[in-house]
C-alpha cells in the first residue's frame, strides 16, 4: 500500500497534482466549455458553424502540444528542469482559466484564443507532471503511485463539477443572477482549486539532480538528445512496441470519453442523463483506479491494462444495445471502473521500460501519441454510421482499436528493464 513508500509525503504531494488539475479537465474541456462556447460566445451563429469554431480552437492546440511535447521532455531532462517547467505551464493554465470567466458574450474568438492558452499550459504540464513518477516512486510502487493520482484526479474533478452543476441548476442559492454567471463563476473557481492544490508538489516533490548548466546549454543539448533518441528509439524494442499499441488502445478509449455524449444524444438521451453519467465515471472512476494500481503491483501492470481493455470490448458491445437511461448509467458505471484503471497502468507500465534518465523525453514522445488519441476512432465512427445508416452499428467499429492494441500490448516484454534491444 501507498503508505509502506518511505517518502510517501512527496508521493502524496504528487497525486495532488492530479486532483488539482482534473477540475480543467472535467469543468471546463468536458463540462462547460463547449456548452458555453455554443450557447453564450457564439450566440447566433449557426450549430454547424459552432461545431467548426470549437474544432478549429482544440486542432489548434494540440498541434501546438503536439510539436512542444517531446522538445519540452528532453530540455527539462538535461537540467532536471521538470517541477519548474511544470509549474510554469500550469500557471498560464491557470490564468487563462480564469480570464475564460471574464469573457463577454458574442466574443468568440477571444474565448477561442484563451481556451487555446488553457489548454497548452494544461497539456504541457501533464508532460512533466507524467515525468516525475520516476521521481517520487519506488519501481515496485510504480502502479500503486500512479493508480493513486488517477483515483485522485476522478475525485476531484468529481466533486468540483459536481458543485459547479449545482451552482448553475440552483444560481440563487448562491446570490448568483443566473446559470449563466454560475458558469462563469465555474471558470474561476476550477483555476483557484488548480492553482490551490498545486502548492503541495511545489513544497514537497523533489526530482533528481542532474548537472547544473544555463538556460542556452541545457535548450540545445535537449535538443540534440532528442535527434538522438528519434535515431535510437527503434533499438528500445519494448518501447517502440509499447506506443503502438498504446496509440491504438487509448483512440479507443478516448473516443468513447469524447463521443459518449454525442452517442447518448443519438439514442434520445437528455442532457441530464448525460450529466448524470458522466458524473457516475468521476465518482466510481476514484476507488477503481486505485484498486487497479493494486492490481498492476499483485498481477502486472500489461496483465491489468489487458484485462481493462477487455472490459472496454464488453462495454462497446453493450452499448450497441441500449435503449433506456437506466442502461446508459450502467454502461457509464463499468467504464467508471475501468477508465482510470487503464490509463494509470498504462503510465506506470511505459515508467517501467523506458530509460529513466530521460523520462520527461520519453514522456513526451508519450503524450505526443496521446495527442493523436481519439483520431481515428471517430473517423471511423462517422464513416460507419454514414455507410450504414446506424448510429448502433459506429460504435462498434471501436472494437477494432481495443483488440489490435491489446494483441500488440501483449508482445511487449515488460521485464525488459530499459536494455537497449
Amino acid at each position: 500500500m501507498i503508505f509502506n513508500i518511505q517518502n510517501k509525503r512527496q508521493v502524496v504531494a504528487w497525486a495532488f497534482y492530479d486532483w488539482a488539475n482534473s477540475a480543467f479537465a472535467t469543468v471546463v474541456i468536458a463540462g462547460f466549455f463547449p456548452i458555453f462556447f455554443n450557447q453564450f460566445w457564439s450566440t447566433g451563429a449557426e450549430a454547424t458553424q459552432t461545431t467548426f469554431r470549437l474544432g478549429v480552437a482544440n486542432s489548434i492546440a494540440s498541434l501546438i502540444v503536439l510539436v512542444m511535447a517531446p522538445v519540452l521532455g528532453a530540455v527539462a531532462d538535461q537540467g532536471a528542469m521538470k517541477k519548474r517547467f511544470l509549474l510554469i505551464f500550469a500557471m498560464v493554465g491557470i490564468l487563462a482559466t480564469a480570464w475564460l470567466g471574464g469573457i463577454g458574450e458574442g466574443l468568440w474568438l477571444y474565448a477561442a484564443i484563451v481556451y487555446v492558452i488553457a489548454t497548452i499550459g494544461f497539456s504541457g504540464a501533464n508532460v512533466l507532471y507524467d515525468a516525475l513518477l520516476v521521481d517520487v516512486a519506488p519501481k515496485d510502487k510504480l502502479d500503486t503511485v500512479s493508480g493513486l493520482g488517477y483515483s485522485l484526479g476522478y475525485l476531484g474533478g468529481g466533486l468540483l463539477f459536481s458543485l459547479c452543476v449545482f451552482m448553475s441548476l440552483k444560481p440563487t442559492w448562491f446570490g448568483l443572477a443566473d446559470a449563466s454567471q454560475a458558469v462563469r463563476v465555474s471558470f474561476f473557481l476550477t483555476a483557484l482549486w488548480w492553482a490551490a492544490f498545486s502548492l503541495p508538489l511545489w513544497w514537497q516533490v523533489h526530482e533528481r539532480k542532474a548537472e547544473s548548466r544555463d538556460f542556452s546549454s541545457t535548450f540545445f543539448r535537449g535538443i540534440d538528445q532528442l535527434v538522438q533518441t528519434f535515431r535510437n528509439i527503434r533499438k528500445y524494442r519494448p518501447v517502440l512496441v509499447f506506443l503502438v499499441a498504446y496509440w491504438l488502445y487509448i483512440d479507443g478509449v478516448d473516443t468513447i470519453i469524447k463521443m459518449a455524449v454525442d452517442y447518448g444524444m443519438a439514442l434520445g438521451f437528455t442532457p441530464q442523463d448525460l450529466v448524470t453519467a458522466l458524473l457516475l465515471v468521476q465518482f466510481v472512476g476514484f476507488p477503481s483506479a486505485l484498486v487497479f494500481g493494486l492490481l498492476g503491483e499483485k498481477i502486472g501492470p500489461k496483465t491489468g491494462i489487458i484485462a481493462g481493455l477487455a472490459v472496454y470490448v464488453g462495454i462497446t458491445v453493450w452499448a450497441y444495445f441500449i435503449s433506456e437511461p437506466w442502461e446508459f448509467y450502467g454502461v457509464a458505471v463499468v467504464i467508471g471502473l475501468v477508465q482510470g484503471g487503464v490509463q494509470a497502468l498504462s503510465r506506470s507500465l511505459y515508467a517501467r521500460i523506458i530509460p529513466q534518465d530521460s523520462a520527461a523525453e520519453f514522456f513526451g514522445f508519450y503524450n505526443f501519441l496521446g495527442k493523436f488519441a481519439a483520431v481515428i476512432g471517430p473517423v471511423m465512427m462517422g464513416w460507419v454510421a454514414i455507410a450504414t445508416g446506424s448510429t448502433r452499428v459506429s460504435i462498434l467499429s471501436i472494437l477494432i482499436l481495443f483488440i489490435a492494441g491489446g494483441l500488440i500490448l501483449l508482445k511487449v516484454d515488460a521485464s525488459s528493464n530499459n536494455r537497449e534491444l
